[in-house]
């Protein structure tokens, strides 16, 4: 058996993360079942707290190759949903938690143990920079559609169990890098074809189990017959920001009439999409910190839809 890091926080066998990580998906362990911040009362505290823009949520009937444009909503408020969560038939996620301390906290607490463990004296030593945390709460018997993430992944299981289907991101007759393109700058649902679920990496998480998932390696999830409450712990390497940058910049000019290559075919071209594209990236920052001012970035930037978790007030009650 091989030695494991830090079973307190997280923790994997070390020739996982000698021999697949950060490329490859494989299990792990975490420490986190009995913490405080992650019971249903805590979670209502934060959707309280969290800007509109932070929550998104709908019916957790959704199929595994969910069109967006369709999918099944729930007649609740953020609130209902986290206080009826056993019988609200609803998926919710909670993003950029890291902007509340104590989960800013959490995230870093758990990348440090992997960090050290690797023989590294700080998160940003380790490659851990843009750390970002979305917490999931779901009804019995709920899916996540088949989709990607823009992002590495520790994903863990604190209640209920949960089936994660993780898939082959170098497989292109599963993902095309033109679907990639638009999950990571229009919707991240893709298409599912059941001739995938023989090439897929099929976990059943219990509380304190979870799984790696790396870089744009689509995956699909469902719920068993208790409600869930799980954490994906994420970050950004340097590589990764650069590849997102990319793909944003390039359907940006797409929409505008003006067909791209995907990243890395063209260096010298990318070089100069991703030159002009962080200046103004840099520009719109400041901006970023207005809830209302975000939602009309999104939409210049990444067309009409960008902001289709927001609700009806009226139909809500919001």
């Amino acid at each position: 058996m091989n030695k494991v890091m830090n079973a307190e926080v997280l923790s994997a066998d070390d020739s996982a993360f000698a021999n697949l990580f950060p490329l490859k998906p494989f299990r792990i362990r975490h420490g986190f079942v009995d913490d405080p911040r992650l019971t249903l009362p805590a979670i209502l505290d934060l959707v309280k707290q969290l800007p509109r823009d932070r929550i998104e949520y709908n019916s957790g009937k959704a199929a595994v190759s969910q069109d967006p444009t369709s999918t099944p909503l729930v007649d609740l408020s953020p609130e209902d949903v986290v206080q009826k969560i056993e019988t609200a038939g609803a998926w919710m996620v909670l993003k950029r938690v890291e902007i509340h301390p104590s989960y800013r906290a959490l995230l870093e607490e758990a990348l440090m143990s992997v960090a050290r463990a690797q023989g590294h004296r700080s998160l940003t030593e380790a490659g851990f920079t843009d750390i970002q945390g979305f917490l999931f709460v779901s009804s019995p018997g709920s899916t996540t559609p088949f989709h990607l993430d823009s992002e590495d992944n520790f994903f863990i299981q604190v209640h209920g169990e949960k089936f994660f289907n993780i898939y082959d991101n170098e497989d292109r007759s599963i993902a095309t890098e033109d679907q990639i393109e638009h999950a990571i700058t229009k919707h991240r649902n893709l298409k599912f074809d059941e001739s995938f679920e023989a090439r897929g990496m099929h976990n059943r998480l219990l509380p304190g189990e979870g799984v790696f998932v790396p870089y744009i390696w689509p995956h699909w999830v469902r719920t068993s017959d208790t409600y869930s409450i799980s954490v994906a712990i994420t970050w950004k390497t340097a590589v990764v920001k650069r590849r997102n940058d990319l793909y944003v910049a390039n359907s940006m000019l797409r929409d505008r009439g003006f067909p791209q290559k995907a990243p890395g075919t063209s260096p010298g071209w990318d070089a100069v999409k991703l030159g002009a594209f962080r200046v103004m990236a840099g520009i719109a920052a400041p901006l970023r910190k207005s809830e209302s001012l975000r939602r009309v970035i999104r939409s210049l930037v990444l067309g009409k839809d960008a902001n289709y978790y927001y609700r009806d007030k009226k139909k809500t009650g919001m």
